[in-house]
């Protein structure tokens, strides 16, 4: 990796700590190793470039992000960790279930049993 971090980088795993404390190490091990611009091009695109804009608040973000990534359901780490991202912005347990009850509707029960395991896990480590 680059001897000075971009701000750009920094930026993003300062978000991705708001959201969860113990993730920016984890994450930033993970991509570096990868390559060493991945951090700040994925993360940086994601966190800083659209996160972070003031649009809309980061809680609905994170519901947003829940429901998504429910919808896919085929990225079941992701959904977790914004599930859990989620609780510590302020979305409650019940908004949780009511957003998978709602993923039910639009995506199929198959998507929305994956949410709900994801959830499971999600209340449990929160």
């Amino acid at each position: 990796m680059s001897a000075m971090p971009s701000d750009r980088r920094t930026q993003a795993l300062a978000l991705l700590e708001w959201l969860e404390p113990s993730a920016p190490k984890r994450v930033a091990e993970n991509l570096d190793v990868f390559h060493d611009d991945a951090t700040e091009i994925l993360l940086g695109f994601a966190f800083t470039d659209v996160v972070a804009r003031e649009g809309i608040s980061l809680k609905t973000r994170e519901m947003l992000t829940v429901s998504m990534l429910a919808a896919m359901g085929t990225a079941p780490s992701q959904l977790e960790f914004h599930m859990r991202a989620a609780l510590n912005t302020g979305v409650t347990r019940e908004e949780i279930v009511e957003i998978v009850l709602q993923v039910a509707v639009y995506a199929g029960i198959p998507a929305s049993m994956n949410a709900i395991t994801a959830a499971k896990s999600a209340f449990t480590s929160v």
